[in-house]
């Protein structure tokens, strides 16, 4: 491990059993772990405190309400003290050597401000959205309706923003975006491109912050050798209109943010009906399907 300093941030929010794991997959590959508590009402927190009271590198932070998945990075940010930071969500596992692999990757470039592992579902399956292109609102348009099936044949106009399909990479490569469930960014970058914006709530912060480091030229790094296994949406099943709520909520921001000015208002107009119609198409399918 190189003798810089990472600092892992970990934001709570009802995760149970799996944030202890999640640590303990943590703490022999960092030296500063912080776990921000989004006001859970679980026993996640009192299982970590009796489980790890002899490991002064884990420091836990309580909010007295959720402040919202990117607040509560930003809180992490100014409580850390490592040259990077690791972002991750506390149902995943690093595996062995994957914060090393990570770090080295960043290493290797001056320009890389970002990297991301290869997400894998429990199964061993690589999950969607750990590499993936930013999705426009056409590429959204094309994946909510199906239309990435013609990619075979039409592939800069069916393009399929979720790139796990495709062939691994042997080797570490630049994306467009990857999750926020495992970050490991620069601090220098955060310092140039700016914190996460507390503007969303939950749901695409992560694609807002990748854009941004785009913009301001900084690459963002896929590594296929750095697995991590994600249970996806353990912390928010409790909850998953609330969820959805916020993902389309975030979703508008997001498009509003950066291609509002590119678009005719009509065009945009459309989007937003669009996004809402897909969130009460999805709402409807989980109260139908709810026992």
């Amino acid at each position: 491990m190189n003798s810089l300093m990472i600092s892992i941030i970990l934001v709570n929010y009802n995760a149970g059993p799996l944030l202890a794991r999640c640590i303990a997959s943590a703490l022999p590959q960092a030296q500063d772990i912080l776990v921000i508590d989004n006001a859970s009402q679980d026993d996640s927190i009192a299982l970590c405190q009796k489980e790890f009271s002899c490991a002064p590198q884990v420091r836990i932070f309580q909010n007295d309400k959720n402040l919202g998945f990117a607040a509560a990075c930003n809180q992490g940010i100014r409580y850390a003290k490592g040259d990077f930071i690791l972002f991750l969500n506390p149902d995943c596992l690093l595996s062995k050597k994957a914060l090393s692999t990570l770090m080295d990757a960043l290493l290797s470039d001056p320009r890389a401000g970002m990297a991301g592992g290869l997400l894998l579902n429990p199964d061993g399956r690589e999950q969607e959205g750990g590499r993936r292109a930013i999705p426009t609102p056409w590429r959204a348009f094309v994946r909510a309706f199906g239309l990435h099936r013609l990619a075979g044949r039409f592939p800069e106009l069916f393009f399929d923003f979720h790139l796990h399909t495709q062939p691994l990479p042997s080797t570490p490569c630049p994306v467009e975006a990857i999750s926020g469930s495992c970050m490991l960014v620069k601090r220098e970058t955060i310092a140039d491109v700016g914190p996460w914006d507390e503007g969303y709530f939950l749901h695409c912060e992560d694609l807002d912050w990748c854009m941004r480091m785009g913009q301001k030229g900084w690459k963002i790094l896929f590594v296929p050798s750095a697995p991590v296994f994600h249970t996806k949406g353990a912390c928010s099943k409790s909850r998953p209109l609330f969820v959805e709520w916020h993902k389309h909520k975030g979703m508008i921001r997001f498009y509003r943010k950066f291609f509002s000015k590119d678009l005719p208002l009509p065009v945009m107009l459309l989007v937003v009906l669009g996004v809402w119609a897909r969130f009460s198409l999805v709402s409807l399918k989980r109260l139908v399907a709810k026992p």
